[in-house]
């Protein structure tokens, strides 16, 4: 019996131990210094690499924890900070502060986190792709829209484009996950954008969970998270990710 307790304390003190540590870094966006959190794993590399997009509530502990997944992972993961600083605590707060995002700003620090990483040595820079949810997923889209060197996206029920010029920028593949309940994000749109993207040739995979609505994957959504849902969830993500950044 001693032999397996410890036998479990040894394997869980392992897993604890394998979450990247992650490192405050700066980059350059415009005449701007934007501050960022960026995680690795472990080896030489180079490595495929990830935008890593908050959502409206800024850079707080849970979208760090994802980046750090993503590195354990075998990815250079950058969270990056659009808030300049700002974290939300509320609701209220967090519209505020999105609001007062500039969008050629944002635009400029989305470009620039991807030159940052393509210019690390240990990462590859022909295997760059972007990630993000709520509002960051619609800066997931975004981005895959303005850089053509991105070659995956993962938009996390974020905003979507409607007009075949913009789609046709996309040289990305795309993995969307949304909710079927979300009440900023029909169905129909979620739908009509894959169908868009197909039309155009290209690469693009979604996903609707029929019983979820907005935030499903963050357990902070205290009243709209759904364990299954996002365990689901990260089985695509990881799976998009491997296909599309590792091979």
């Amino acid at each position: 019996m001693k032999l397996l307790v410890l036998a479990s304390l040894i394997v869980t003190l392992a897993i604890a131990s394998f979450a990247a540590d992650g490192k405050p870094v700066t980059y350059t966006s415009g005449t701007d210094t934007v501050n960022a959190v960026l995680y690795t794993p472990q080896g030489k590399g180079p490595f495929p690499a990830l935008v890593v997009i908050h959502e409206w509530w800024g850079v707080n502990d849970w979208v760090k924890e994802e980046a750090s997944k993503l590195a354990d992972q075998g990815y250079v993961a950058l969270a990056i900070d659009l808030y300049r600083g700002k974290v939300a605590t509320t609701p209220e707060e967090a519209h505020e502060i999105m609001r007062g995002v500039p969008d050629d700003r944002a635009s400029r620090d989305l470009l620039a986190a991807t030159t940052y990483l393509g210019s690390q040595s240990n990462v590859d820079p022909k295997r760059i792709g972007s990630i993000g949810w709520c509002m960051g997923g619609g800066y997931s889209l975004n981005l895959a829209v303005a850089d053509p060197r991105l070659k995956a996206a993962v938009i996390n029920y974020g905003h979507l484009a409607s007009d075949d010029a913009t789609l046709k920028k996309i040289n990305a593949s795309i993995l969307g996950i949304f909710g079927g309940q979300d009440k900023g994000i029909p169905v129909a749109d979620v739908t009509k954008f894959e169908s868009q993207l197909k039309a155009l040739g290209k690469t693009v995979d979604i996903h609707i969970f029929p019983d979820a609505g907005h935030a499903f994957q963050n357990p902070n959504n205290k009243q709209g998270y759904r364990a299954d849902d996002a365990a689901q969830a990260r089985k695509l993500t990881t799976d998009f990710l491997a296909k599309y950044l590792k091979q």
